[in-house]
């Protein structure tokens, strides 16, 4: 049994998909993972259980929409992919400086490097991008919220589905999946 993160895409944000994390964490529980536990309210589970990465997500997909009516991508990763993303990280200075305004985003697909081509070309302010396998690293010097570069335009680019976390978020689950371990 390995500790894993799973992460879900657009929930409880902005007023829409709300989930409870207890329903949350009731749906993981009832597949048969075990210590299961959520981190803060934008759907961030650390939990125990086997399998590849595309069939727990698959699972967790169909129990969330029978179970609570919530049809939604999720991503897991295990810790240690989750420890290799973070040594991966090619801003290192943003991660340390304004973490709030990194933000790294899981991927379904690992992206070829044209999509990150078109990714950059779309750019229309400061923001910085770069990829690593499954996962999408992104900087927004002058913020999040009125930036063009968008989730939409991210996965359109990149012809795949993700969901983003800022480095706060990212450091917080790399400590709950280290000491789930």
């Amino acid at each position: 049994m390995h500790a894993r993160i799973a992460l879900l895409r657009a929930i409880n944000v902005g007023g829409k998909t709300k989930l409870a994390m207890t329903d949350l964490k009731s749906v993981f529980e009832a597949l048969g993972f075990t210590a299961v536990r959520t981190l803060l309210q934008t759907g961030n589970v650390v939990f125990v259980g086997d399998g590849a990465d595309a069939e727990v997500e698959a699972r967790l997909e169909a129990a969330l929409a029978q179970r609570v009516g919530l049809e939604t991508e999720v991503l897991v990763r295990s810790g240690e992919a989750w420890r290799d993303m973070i040594a991966a990280n090619p801003y290192p200075d943003a991660a340390r400086d304004d973490p709030s305004h990194m933000v790294v985003m899981p991927l379904k697909a690992a992206p070829g490097p044209e999509a990150l081509a078109a990714l950059r070309a779309a750019i229309k302010g400061r923001e910085q991008v770069s990829l690593a396998g499954r996962c999408a690293y992104l900087v927004y010097p002058d913020g999040i919220g009125t930036s063009k570069l968008t989730i939409k335009i991210i996965e359109g680019k990149l012809a795949t589905k993700g969901t983003g976390r800022n480095w706060n978020t990212v450091l917080k689950l790399a400590e709950a999946v280290a000491g789930a371990q």
